[in-house]
This record gives structure tokens, C-alpha cells and sequence, in this order.
């Protein structure tokens, strides 16, 4: 047969040859059934209940085990439908004025719930949808008393699926799964959180291509690019399992000298900081050789709650990560609330493009005492140590003037009360929004840094969702127009003395590290598996050169050329 290339979003780096197979859960279906007795169903519910929170608990304690506690809270965060007042009135609501059983007054009543939360369209619903799907079939199976079903592969593989659930990721057996190829999501689903965690390469959005896969056909998954070749000649094969061999000796060679510096071969050093999203995730980011953490997300914080977290209990929580990292460099992002991560206490009004809306720093001015008692608590907090307050989806000047003079606040409400804060913090932007960027060369001197969130800006700059698979391939941060931009930033900010972070999926892409480097980038932020690989790149490399290659890729013409260009560089 012929060799095809099918290309999806490269969700989680790697690569992996094997054998296509194809996995579909049946799903459960109860048809409409009476009862007279809305007690004896409510009890009913209840038992099943209980049994769901004591599955749901093994889950979160292997996923702590296998792939650590941030992904760990993907489960806790199923229990909490268990609790939602909201979707319990519902099925209550059902069994009360319309005798049905249990079991059907549970299914109506979650498929109404996640069509909901799909019909609003942004990524952080669409996981929530899935979320609530994968709660709602695992009640439905215990009370239907049907029992779970587990992959058994006699073989490795590599999983096709339209989609795959929290429970389906983390149950299948590690050593046997070579990739996952999924039909819908993107980079930041599930799937493919879970799948980077456990190091197994993943490509979502493949849409319709995926009928093209077929079970037992042999294939190629590239995770970082996104491609799957499908009935690889022998010389294929043979260059891609000797990339594989490559990759395997490089990740353990990098893993060793992780917790040296990033020193390029002219005496350069950059810093390699760790993105992180809850305080068990530092210690993870400390083995993995992290300078520091160049974005701590504090969404956690106030998401999945029936109110905000008040002064105290942020001030603990920012103190405990501080004195993790000793004295190295902590960037926080205050509350990035709004687009993909809404929360109920703050009554947020529907938008048609959530993503362009009320969101970030735009929210944080409206919720003045949301924002007055993050900042208090950072501040505090922040004595005798390294910390950095960053804004996120700032697209002005008047935003970021609005926004220091809140910082200045918070400062005042402290001293008034003679309570210790930190005297000297830096205060930095997030630059996501295209007007940012231009205008980098006028907001530099009223900010200490810039941070460069190339997930959003690639999206905005290319017009593209990155969770639409049908438009998703255009949103990549090595285009040219993103590049240009990036380049924008950093010369602005280094004519000012500003330095510049980067925080997006592009600053762990290993392949991407030579032309950051080269555009004069200040300090890199990912996923804390990748600061190794990294790491140990930018060591390989020399400034002079870099700048010469960056200059090469800012002339040519879209992203494959430029892929292709560092691709023949590796």
C-alpha cells in the first residue's frame, strides 16, 4: 500500500510506531421506565453514589501515583458533580413530578447538562462536558449493576478513539499503549494532559481524518507535529527507529544534567523555569532541574468552589510554593478567570466569543476586592523572597497603569495595617493580545517583563481556535507572523532593559529553542518534563548562530517551511 500522511494537533510529544487499534466504549442507554416510589430511586442514587466517589478515589490516587497530583485533581474534580446542587435539583426534580426511575432521571437529566456545556463552545467547557459524561456513565453503569470495561491488548498499540474519557486514559495499561490518535480535543484536553504526563506521545483533532485509520494497519506518530503516517516503507520505518533511539538517549542524557545551568557554547545562560498549577507540582519541577518557576497559574484557587478563597488561605498557599523554591524565581499569574475557565460565584454574563471577552485582567479591574485580596496575599507572601506578579490578557497601556495603581493599593492597605510585605516586586504582563505586542515599545517602561503566552497569541495572530480541529493547524506558534511578533516584544523590552519570559507551548518545544534563542529570548517556561530536553539544547547551541537561523525563519513563507528548516538543522 502507499505511504499516507494525515495530520492532526500534536497534543504530546514523541514518537511511536506500531499497529492501529481502534477502542469504543459502548455507551449505556436507559430506556424511559416508571416507579411510584421517588424514595426507594433517591436511595437508590445515593448507593450508587457512594460507590462512584470510592471508584473515582482509586483513580485520583493512581493517577497521583502514575502521573502525579495536578492531574491527579482532574478526578477530584469528578466528584464534585456528585454534589452539584443544580444537577441533583434536576434528577430530584424528575423523580418527584415524573416517576422514572433512577437511572433515567440521571441520564436525562446529565445529557441536558453536558449539551449545555457543549452548545457554549470554548475548551475549558468542552472538558467539563466530558468531565460530567464520564461521571454520568459511571453512575449509569452501577446502577444498571453492568460491570466496568477494561482494554485488554494482547499487544502494544496505538489507540484511535473519537474521544477518550479521564477514566479511559489513565486505566489502559501504560507498557501497551504506543500512542493515542483522537478525533476531537486539543492541546489542552484531557487526553492530552494526561497523555504528557505519562510521556506517551498523542494527536487530537484529527476530525474526520480518522476514518481513514484502520484497525491492524501499521503507522507513525509524530506527537510534537501532529502527523501520522500510515503504511510506512522500510527506509521510513528504519529512519524513524533510529529517531526513537535518538530521542530515548537523549531524554536520559538530559535528565542527568538537569540541574545544571542552560549555558550556551559562547557562555550564555538562560533560565529554564517550570509552568506549574498547584503547590504539589513543585516538587516535580525542582527534580526535573526547573531555575525557578516562570508561570505559577493560581486558577486553582478559585475554580471548582462556591466562593473565592479568601486573603489567608491564598497568603498560606503562596507562602508554602515560596519557601518550596527557596530563593529561585516564582512568576505568578493573578486569577486568569473568564474565556475557558468561568466561575459561578462571580455571576459572569454569557458571551457569544468568551475568548475575546471578559477575561483575564479585564475581569480582575471589575472585581476590585477579588483582585485587592490576591495581591495583598501575594505581597505578603512574598517577603524575603523572589517573587514576581505577572497580569494576564492585558492589551493596553491604560490596563497596565490601572493595574499598578492596584498593586500600589494593596501596598498601602499593608503598610496601614503594619503588616510585613515585600518591598521590592517586579510586576510583568502577560503579552497574549496582538495590540500588546505592537505596542510593546510604549507599555515597556511601565512594567519589569514581559511574559509571551504563545497559546493565545498564536490563535489571535492566525485568526484560528486551537480547540477547532478543523482550523487548529493554523494555529502554530512557528509561523512567521508569530515569530515576527514574538521578535516585536523582545526588542522592544531589550531597548527598555525589560527582560522576557515565555510561557506558551513553544518554549518546551526543543525544535523552537534555537530561534527563541536567537531572537533574544530572556527566559523559557514549560511543562517541567521538558526542562531537560531544553536544557540540554540550548547548551548545544551558540547565540551568533541562533540569531542567524532566527533571521532565516522570520523570511520564510508559512509554518512548514519552517519546521522543515529546523527539522534539517536537528
Amino acid at each position: 500500500m502507499p505511504t499516507t500522511t494525515l495530520r492532526g494537533v500534536g497534543a504530546s510529544p514523541g514518537i511511536a510506531i506500531g499497529h492501529l487499534h481502534h477502542y469504543a466504549e459502548a455507551a449505556l442507554n436507559v430506556a424511559h421506565s416508571t416507579s411510584t416510589d421517588p424514595a426507594r430511586e433517591k436511595a437508590r442514587l445515593e448507593e450508587a453514589f457512594a460507590q462512584a466517589r470510592q471508584e473515582i478515589q482509586a483513580l485520583a490516587t493512581q493517577a497521583q501515583h502514575n502521573v502525579g497530583a495536578g492531574e491527579a485533581a482532574i478526578f477530584e474534580a469528578h466528584e464534585m458533580f456528585l454534589d452539584d446542587p443544580e444537577l441533583l435539583d434536576r434528577v430530584n426534580s424528575m423523580l418527584q413530578q415524573q416517576q422514572v426511575s433512577a437511572a433515567y432521571a440521571w441520564q436525562e437529566s446529565t445529557q441536558q447538562a453536558v449539551a449545555e456545556l457543549r452548545a457554549i463552545d470554548d475548551e475549558y467547557l468542552a472538558a467539563r462536558a466530558t468531565d460530567l459524561q464520564d461521571v454520568a456513565q459511571r453512575v449509569l453503569r452501577i446502577l444498571q449493576g453492568v460491570e466496568e470495561q477494561k482494554l485488554a491488548l494482547s499487544e502494544p498499540a496505538i489507540i484511535v478513539a473519537q474521544d477518550l474519557t479521564p477514566s479511559q486514559t489513565i486505566q489502559f495499561e501504560n507498557e501497551k499503549i504506543r500512542a493515542f490518535c483522537i478525533a476531537e480535543g486539543g492541546p489542552t484536553s484531557h487526553v492530552a494532559i494526561l497523555a504528557k504526563a505519562l510521556g506517551i506521545p498523542a494527536i487530537t483533532g484529527l476530525g474526520k481524518a480518522i476514518e481513514n485509520l484502520h484497525d491492524g494497519q501499521r503507522a507513525i506518530v509524530n506527537g510534537a507535529s501532529g502527523e501520522i503516517i500510515l503504511d510506512p516503507d522500510k527506509a521510513t520505518l528504519a529512519t524513524y527507529q533510529q529517531e526513537i533511539q535518538a530521542l530515548t538517549q537523549a531524554r536520559q542524557d538530559a535528565f542527568q544534567d538537569a540541574r545544571q545551568p542552560a549555558t550556551t557554547r559562547d557562555g550564555h545562560t538562560i533560565e529554564v523555569v517550570a509552568n506549574i498549577g498547584t503547590p504539589e507540582q513543585v516538587a516535580e519541577a525542582l527534580r526535573q532541574g526547573a531555575d525557578g518557576v516562570g508561570l505559577l497559574r493560581t486558577e486553582f484557587l478559585f475554580m471548582e468552589r462556591e466562593a473565592a478563597p479568601d486573603e489567608d488561605e491564598q497568603y498560606a498557599i503562596y507562602r508554602s510554593i515560596l519557601q518550596a523554591m527557596n530563593q529561585r524565581p516564582v512568576v505568578v499569574r493573578t486569577f486568569d478567570i473568564g474565556g475557558d475557565k468561568p466561575a459561578s460565584y462571580l455571576h459572569m454574563s454569557n458571551e457569544m466569543n468568551p475568548f475575546l471577552g471578559i477575561r483575564g485582567a479585564r475581569l480582575a479591574l471589575e472585581h476590585n476586592d477579588l483582585l485587592q485580596a490576591q495581591l495583598r496575599a501575594l505581597l505578603r507572601a512574598g517577603e524575603g523572597h523572589n517573587l514576581k506578579i505577572m497580569f494576564p490578557m492585558v492589551s493596553s497601556l491604560e490596563e497596565v497603569e490601572a493595574l499598578r495603581t492596584q498593586v500600589q493599593q494593596a501596598q498601602a492597605t499593608l503598610s496601614a495595617q503594619n503588616t510585613r510585605y515585600a518591598q521590592q516586586v517586579e510586576i510583568g504582563i502577560m503579552v497574549e493580545v496582538p495590540a500588546a505586542a505592537v505596542m510593546a515599545d510604549v507599555i515597556a517602561p511601565h512594567v519589569d517583563f514581559f511574559s509571551i503566552g504563545t497559546n493565545d497569541l498564536t490563535q489571535y495572530v492566525m485568526a484560528a481556535d486551537r480547540t477547532n480541529s478543523a482550523v487548529a493547524h493554523l494555529a502554530d506558534a512557528l509561523h512567521p507572523a508569530v515569530l515576527r511578533f514574538i521578535r516585536m516584544v523582545i526588542d522592544a523590552a531589550h531597548t527598555h532593559g525589560k527582560w522576557v519570559g515565555l510561557c506558551g507551548e513553544l518554549a518546551g518545544n526543543p525544535l523552537a529553542a534555537v530561534v527563541l534563542l536567537g531572537l533574544g529570548l530572556d527566559e523559557f517556561s514549560m511543562t517541567a518534563s521538558f526542562v531537560p530536553l531544553v536544557k540540554q539544547r540550548l547548551r548545544q547551541l551558540g547565540t551568533e548562530q541562533a540569531r542567524a537561523i532566527a533571521l532565516h525563519t522570520l523570511g520564510l513563507p508559512n509554518a512548514q517551511a519552517v519546521h522543515a528548516y529546523l527539522e534539517s538543522l536537528a
